[in-house]
């Protein structure tokens, strides 16, 4: 029985040819033409002014919280519901997360509860667009505005999707990517930081190249980190952005399909109306935890992997906390992550439904 994956990239002649490129002309690390390419694509693309590559989504996130000068005795407000990398981004500039939970409908942050958790000390609101549906960015302004403070935007899982016709990557101060290989567009390694105001651009690109001086060769004025991506991600890349749109249709596909097949017997999450979702993972909802065990153990008796819902972050040993976040916590039990790959064929879809519907009978 041949295996079904979670997730493989859709990678072809194109990724090869630019790689062999970067062999053939030696420019392999971070100096190169692909960078500044891989950068200029995602800033049209996303239609933001600046976009600043980095070595991962996380150091991506990193970077962001420096720009926005987070660090000791501030608070950043955010889900408890994201991957790990978002919030430990916060604890390492310093600054202290402050959990909000999840609307159970959509899995993002439910912002209804945000307004009560700020404080004098609450620099930003970081929000994770979960499994690439984007969040109610314009409630989450309004909010914001009322209390000067800064919205960043984790778009690690929604490159390609819209908020009234805004591009993920375009709804906040400031944006970050992750590029990994289980990504929408990969790099293996790598991220984005993308932004409309200079003065955050600029301090990025330094913090990002070790501090290093405009106008000084080899002088480092300020503290900075070697979060540089190479010419040989940037390169595969910018092959991935070229078919950026054939990937997203294909995932829709995906998508559109176990909903058609599923939507009966299991809950999808909510996508607002005047949005568009990447689709980059396809998250299901089972009534109650005992089902989501049975699917999974005939999917993986079948060869068919699948992947839990995110741990919420507030039970982790080293953020573990008292809080009440009842609804992450429930879809953290009952929800199961399904193969969201582009090349999945109808007859790999129809099998992994089929295995479903019979665990559940």
């Amino acid at each position: 029985m041949i295996k079904i994956p979670i997730y493989k990239p859709l990678i072809g002649k194109e990724e090869k040819l630019l790689v062999n490129d970067c062999i053939n002309t030696s420019w392999i690390s971070s100096s190169g033409i692909y960078v500044k390419r891989f950068e200029d694509k995602i800033k049209e693309y996303i239609g933001c002014r600046y976009a600043i590559s980095s070595s991962n989504g996380t150091t991506a996130l990193h970077l962001a919280m420096l720009a926005l000068k987070i660090g000791k005795d501030d608070e950043v407000i955010t889900s408890n519901y994201t991957y790990v990398a978002s919030t430990n981004a916060i604890l390492i500039a310093g600054a202290r997360p402050v959990f909000v939970d999840i609307d159970p409908n959509t899995f993002n942050i439910d912002i209804k509860k945000i307004e009560n958790k700020i404080t004098r000390k609450t620099k930003a609101i970081l929000v994770t667009n979960v499994y690439g549906s984007v969040a109610d960015f314009v409630s989450l302004r309004k909010l914001a505005d009322r209390y000067s403070l800064k919205i960043i935007e984790d778009a690690a899982e929604s490159l390609g999707s819209k908020l009234d016709g805004i591009m993920s990557g375009n709804l906040a101060d400031i944006s970050t990517f992750s590029f990994y290989g289980n990504k929408t567009i990969t790099t293996g390694e790598g991220g984005m930081v993308t932004t409309n105001i200079k003065e955050y651009a600029e301090i990025i690109k330094k913090l990002k190249n070790q501090g290093n001086s405009e106008t000084k060769t080899y002088f480092h004025d300020i503290l900075g980190f070697n979060y540089r991506m190479t010419n040989i991600q940037a390169a595969i890349g910018v092959a991935q952005m070229n078919k950026i749109e054939l990937i997203l249709k294909k995932k829709k596909r995906v998508y559109l399909f176990y909903y058609k097949h599923l939507n009966k017997i299991v809950s999808f999450p909510k996508i607002l109306k005047n949005s568009v979702s990447s689709h980059w993972m396809c998250p299901i909802l089972f009534k109650n935890e005992n089902q989501q065990k049975k699917a999974v153990m005939s999917l993986t008796k079948n060869a068919v992997e699948t992947r839990p819902f995110f741990t919420p972050i507030d039970i982790l040993p080293f953020y573990k906390t008292d809080l009440e976040c009842k609804s992450a916590k429930d879809i953290y039990k009952r929800g199961l992550l399904l193969p969201s790959f582009p090349s999945l064929k109808q007859k790999e879809l129809k099998r992994i439904v089929e295995i479903i519907k019979y665990s559940l009978k």
